[in-house]
């Protein structure tokens, strides 16, 4: 019977999930809607039977589950107080999974989690320094040095997209301002279109889609069809995170910066603004020292990525 290792990249619109071989092939894939769960072990329970669905239609065994998720924390398994979900409070996350499904369970933050699907099966091959933003519902961060993930102290480093880049800035669902993924992320530069839309008087598009269905891939399509507010947004966007890459650069001297997440499929349109000001705003002796990237992981690096905290420890 085939082993596989289940992968669950938990988001704050999506919950998706895999079952992922040695390879970091992903041969089966499923997702349900996070925000439709208001109750934590509501949502485990449907999770897990929708794992076990899958594993029954592939007749395999499972020998792990691998979980990355915002505000996870590797070293007690729990999550807690992650602004873009719908549960306040700790939730002890890999005690619940390995009770309804009795394999080993390995919980990290969901950026830490791309940053393995980085460093084995993407860009980071190779890599011993490098670090990994996620930017979709909000912003994470994987940083690895010496080869090795970055937990820290107490199991939660890693939440660059809440480091206050405009003190007194806009509102975060952390409960603070200025946090950079409230500028920086898919829902950051929705709120950046909203703001222009006073700034300029620019005919566009976007005037005429509600903010609840904006999306990113909407805003790269008109950017890319010449939409000056859009363009603007992608500009303002990267120029804030440009800024703060380069303070993050000063701390930990990375080979590699990889941009992953729905925000990063626009491409050039957020990558070269960000580059511009990284180099811009580095110390003269971190100039041209730091790749940035976007991810070159196939498939959902969040889905490999966990499944390979498990094959990373499970024979």
């Amino acid at each position: 019977m085939q082993k596989l290792a289940v992968g669950i990249d938990i988001g704050g619109t999506n919950t998706v999930f895999g079952l992922v071989d040695r390879k970091g092939n992903i041969l089966a894939e499923d997702f349900i809607f996070t925000k439709k769960y208001l109750v934590f072990q509501a949502f485990i329970d449907e999770l897990c039977d929708r794992i076990q669905s899958l594993a029954e239609k592939l007749n395999c065994e499972l020998v792990g589950i691998g979980v990355g998720a915002p505000n996870a924390n590797y070293l007690d398994q729990c999550i807690q107080d992650a602004s873009n979900l719908p549960w306040k409070g700790k939730f002890e996350l890999g005690k619940l999974l390995s009770q309804k499904i009795r394999v080993p369970v390995f919980v990290t933050n969901d950026a830490n989690a791309s940053a393995m699907a980085e460093m084995l099966f993407g860009g980071a091959v190779g890599m011993k320094n490098f670090m990994v933003l996620t930017l979709g519902t909000g912003l994470g961060s994987g940083i690895v040095v010496n080869g090795e993930l970055v937990h820290g102290h107490s199991g939660l480093a890693g939440e660059m997209g809440h480091m206050i880049v405009r003190p007194e800035g806009r509102h975060c669902g952390c409960g603070r301002l200025g946090c950079l993924e409230t500028y920086v992320s898919a829902t950051g530069i929705k709120r950046t279109v909203s703001k222009l839309f006073a700034k300029f008087s620019y005919s566009s598009e976007l005037r005429n889609i509600p903010f609840n269905r904006m999306s990113a891939r909407r805003l790269a399509s008109e950017a890319y069809s010449g939409d000056q507010i859009a363009i603007e947004a992608f500009e303002f966007t990267g120029k804030i995170l440009g800024i703060a890459l380069a303070n993050v650069i000063a701390l930990n001297n990375p080979e590699a910066i990889f941009l992953s997440g729905g925000l990063s499929k626009a491409g050039n349109l957020i990558l070269k603004p960000t580059q511009y000001h990284m180099e811009q705003n580095l110390l003269s002796v971190f100039q041209e020292k730091t790749q940035l990237k976007l991810s070159t992981v196939e498939g959902n690096s969040g889905v490999l990525g966990s499944a390979a905290l498990v094959w990373k420890v499970v024979e």
